[in-house]
């Protein structure tokens, strides 16, 4: 029988362990965080469970929406079209619908109409190598006008990806429009439970998922793949490794020099900095809203009980301040404390009558590898799943280009790599797992 460890226990790396047991692979599943899920890991506001870092499905995540039916979770998934819109000139306008593109007024009709016309070419393209040498910014300005991109585009990359706005694909904002959809899903319960029954099913099948326990180092001993964590060394057959590039070369210092010089800094990431805030009252009607004009200490707000109602977290409403940020920026060293002294007050510009006193309970979540900062030349500079050791094998999120992150993705690169280690795998072991 196949031994195989896989480190991680995000979508990815559940989801390969699963694939791999039901193959009649002997798994285990090593996690640094005390629960699984990565970054859906989930807490709690107002008694109902909620996800540290927002999440949603667009209806075009297939492979997640199937999971869900596998996993007996298909009656709690809801869908809806909460609104998204726009923050500009001190208003919040509607951005989510043809019409409302339409009627938005900081652009004249023909600005209007051009960008709603060159979404829907976005919309309507099957794959992104055509976008795959140019910048975001170039093709925006080119093909929608330097008005629009400078009033709707340019506030947003900015506000995501700071330095890197005049840096980014275009076929990472290909993704970013293509996948979308204006109806969106949520499991209601939080994403969370998901994870956990996905952990019970490799579980069943004889794997074993072992949280709370972080890799200090990943190498060969003896020819074999080998993890060492505060419980000792462990060795298998094959090895999945589903974190970050950059922190798998830091834990493998034995890799080949060549192999760490091509891959150490080929993609930079972005981390997530992220507020959940409960509060007593509704603070503004959209949803999503995007942040279009200057002056606050985040991105975006999601007001998630502009889609879930506030009945779900004991009469609450839950916003979410989200940022990604370089990993030296000021706001991760700030104490709780003090990141919501500076990021509650801008809740005031949103509406006037906000108080402090609204605020029931507030969580301050950071992770460090949260965003890929995807530039032209992209799929270029991404590993491929072999690494230079043979039976150990890469996969993380910043692989799943050309589409952008998210939990559907995830799950289908778990998927990849899991088939990739099957077909490697030597013919006795492959017959034993038959037999």
């Amino acid at each position: 029988m196949l031994d195989v460890g896989v480190i991680g226990a995000g979508a990815l790396g559940l989801m390969a362990a699963w694939q791999l047991a039901r193959a009649g692979c002997r798994v285990r599943v090593i996690e640094r965080e005390p629960t699984v899920g990565g970054l859906v890991v989930t807490s709690t506001i107002g008694g109902g469970a909620i996800e540290r870092f927002y999440h949603h499905l667009f209806r075009s995540d297939r492979r997640i929406i199937r999971l869900i039916g596998e996993l007996g979770l298909a009656d709690r998934l809801i869908w809806g079209r909460p609104p998204t819109a726009l923050r500009c000139a001190g208003t919040s306008y509607r951005f989510d619908t043809p019409l409302s593109v339409l009627r938005f007024p900081l652009l004249p009709f023909h600005d209007r109409l051009r960008l709603g016309l060159v979404v829907a070419y976005l919309k309507a393209v099957g794959e992104p190598s055509r976008f795959e040498r140019e910048t975001a910014a170039a093709w925006l300005r080119r093909m929608m006008g330097e008005r629009a991109y400078r009033v709707v585009w340019e506030p947003q990359l900015r506000g995501k990806l700071g330095a890197y706005a005049e840096q980014v694909s275009m076929a990472w904002f290909w993704a970013r429009v293509h996948d979308r959809s204006s109806s969106l899903g949520y499991l209601r319960g939080g994403f969370g439970q998901l994870y956990e029954r996905l952990a019970v099913a490799i579980q069943q099948r004889g794997g074993v998922v072992r949280t709370g326990e972080a890799v200090e180092w990943i190498g060969r001993i003896d020819g074999r793949p080998a993890v060492r964590t505060r419980a000792g060394l462990e060795q298998f057959d094959q090895l999945v490794v589903t974190l970050p590039t950059a922190l798998f070369l830091r834990l493998a210092p034995e890799l080949p020099t060549a192999y760490r010089q091509q891959y150490l800094s080929a993609s930079p990431h972005l981390g997530a900095h992220n507020v959940v805030v409960g509060i007593r009252q509704r603070l503004q009607w959209s949803y999503w809203l995007s942040l279009c004009e200057p002056g606050y200490p985040f991105l975006v707000l999601v007001e998630h009980t502009n889609f879930l109602p506030p009945a779900d977290y004991d009469g609450l409403h839950v916003l979410y301040l989200g940022n990604y940020l370089p990993h030296d920026h000021p706001l991760f060293a700030l104490s709780d404390a003090e990141t919501l002294r500076q990021l509650l007050p801008a809740l005031r510009r949103l509406n006037p009558a906000f108080e402090e006193s609204w605020v029931r309970e507030a969580q301050v979540n950071r992770a460090p590898f949260a965003q890929p900062v995807v530039t032209p030349g992209y799929r270029e500079r991404q590993p491929p799943f072999e690494t230079p050791w043979p039976n150990v094998w890469l996969a993380n999120m910043g692989m799943v280009y050309p589409h952008d992150r998210g939990q559907n993705y995830s799950l289908l690169l778990g998927e990849a790599v899991a088939a990739r280690v099957l077909a490697a795998a030597p013919r006795p072991a492959l017959a034993a797992q038959v037999g």
